[in-house]
């Protein structure tokens, strides 16, 4: 907040290496006074210091008669900037050397170099964005997926941030009424009728249920969809994820128990991005390592968005009825959606594996699938099977998805002063304790669009930001 207040100005590199262009940005009151002092336009009538916002002007960084590169400079103005400050971003060639060059001649000027995250948060501190906004700008950066992308840009533009001020707006105009009840305690007056209160607050914490159930989704498209597949040892498990992912990344051997620790990789399926967990196979053994790595197997599994339960076609339907069912008891109610793959298909004939199916759907409501990994066959059913336990059809409204771990349990929070609400009227609780719990809910709220912003919280936020954003 203070770095705002102060005014100075400050420069980045806003680019990773490895590309042709590099750019550099600047930002504050003087950005454009300073970059003309070391900046030469091409065109001689060009006065930099006089460029409206939004000119691109080609010319030479240099420092006492030290060349250092020809440069493309973009002059924005306060407030139309990403700062709300004037601000340049110097477009050059990308040697580490140049970077580093006209970076060292800014700060000769007085210029300092930015803090992880400092232009997005005095874009913040300006009022360009919100908290939420803010924070999405990270998730933009980082997103590794269509859907991810699409989360992050809708909330960048605004969707989450418009949907929680609505929900807070609604709380303030509860609590004014409670305020006018407190400001008349002595003449026993009742500003609104509780019954109806009670159904305000019912229908705002049903919508703080929904966003905040929602995390469990929202989280798992931005990291990436955790599968796991799991099944008893040898049945084709590692064989069954290579076979995914087009390549060899599992060993593959006869030997039971040679997967003994879990093995992880990532795959983009229809716009989502599945990480997939390769498990030690579930049975109980006398081996203390085969033990330990199923136990890690089974923390997995609780943890799982999808489970790939992998059989084998010649398995009777009970013992596969059964492991899906071992499993789900593993993962309890997490909610995590279970697949039962059956592999080596082309081991047994298509009527033994039609009976196989008919018997298998009275003992499991589980989709079941039948694959040869060896021969890639049924892998498609797979992946169409992995985007259709995905609940997709929320994607078309991401602006009611959360996907940051800080705004899902201030959600929590205003759940739990919500309840305290209703619990207040219904035990009869006095008026002036309900409503220390009705500014506890808007606090909370607050905190995910940055109404409330305590400086811990910032730090935290911008401290996990790249350099130059």
């Amino acid at each position: 907040m203070n770095m705002v207040q102060k005014g100075n100005i400050i420069c980045a590199p806003a680019t990773s290496g490895g590309g042709a262009i590099a750019v550099v940005r600047v930002s504050g009151k003087g950005a454009v006074k300073t970059l003309a002092e070391i900046f030469q336009p091409a065109d001689k009538q060009i006065d930099i210091l006089n460029a409206k916002g939004y000119t691109l002007i080609f010319g030479t960084i240099s420092s006492h008669e030290e060349f250092i590169d020809q440069v493309l400079v973009s002059v924005f103005r306060s407030p139309h900037s990403y700062t709300g400050e004037d601000m340049a971003e110097i477009s050059c060639h990308a040697s580490p050397f140049i970077q580093r060059r006209i970076i060292e001649i800014l700060i000769e000027k007085g210029v300092e170099t930015a803090t992880p995250g400092e232009f997005t948060m005095r874009a913040f501190m300006n009022g360009k964005m919100d908290l939420s906004q803010a924070e999405a700008v990270a998730d933009l950066i980082a997103a590794d997926s269509e859907a991810a992308h699409r989360l992050a840009a809708t909330q960048l533009r605004g969707g989450l941030s418009a949907g929680i001020e609505k929900l807070r707006q609604e709380l303030i105009t509860f609590a004014s009424l409670i305020e006018l009840e407190l400001d008349f305690s002595e003449e026993d007056v009742e500003f609104a009728d509780r019954f109806a209160m009670t159904e305000t607050v019912l229908k705002i914490k049903d919508m703080v249920d929904g966003l905040a159930s929602s995390f469990r989704l929202g989280n798992a498209i931005r990291k990436g969809i955790p599968v796991v597949i799991a099944g008893r040892p040898n049945v084709g498990k590692s064989s069954l994820l290579n076979v995914l992912l087009q390549e060899e990344r599992a060993i593959v051997s006869d030997i039971p128990g040679t997967t003994r620790d879990t093995i992880e990789e990532v795959l983009h399926v229809g716009g989502l991005l599945f990480r997939f967990i390769d498990t030690a196979g579930l049975r109980h053994s006398g081996d203390e390592i085969e033990e330990l790595g199923m136990e890690r197997t089974r923390s997995k599994l609780r943890a799982a968005e999808i489970v790939l339960a992998v059989a084998e076609a010649a398995d009777s339907a009970e013992s596969i009825a059964a492991m899906a069912g071992g499993i789900s008891e593993i993962t309890g109610d997490s909610g995590a959606r279970i697949i039962v793959v059956i592999n080596k298909s082309d081991l047994v004939s298509q009527q033994r594996s039609g009976e196989l199916k008919n018997e298998l759907k009275g003992l499991c409501s589980c989709p079941v699938l039948f694959v040869s990994a060896r021969e890639s066959a049924g892998i498609e059913e797979v992946r169409t099977q992995l985007i259709a336990s995905v609940e997709t059809g929320k994607l078309d409204n991401p602006q009611y998805i959360v996907t940051n771990a800080r705004h899902f349990e201030a959600l929590r929070n205003v759940s739990g002063s919500l309840q305290r609400v209703l619990d207040g009227f219904r035990d009869g609780i006095p008026t002036v304790l309900i409503a220390t719990d009705v500014r506890q809910a808007i606090y909370y709220l607050g905190l995910i669009t940055g109404r409330v912003t305590p400086d811990d919280i910032l730090g935290e936020i911008f401290s996990k930001f790249c350099i130059g954003k």
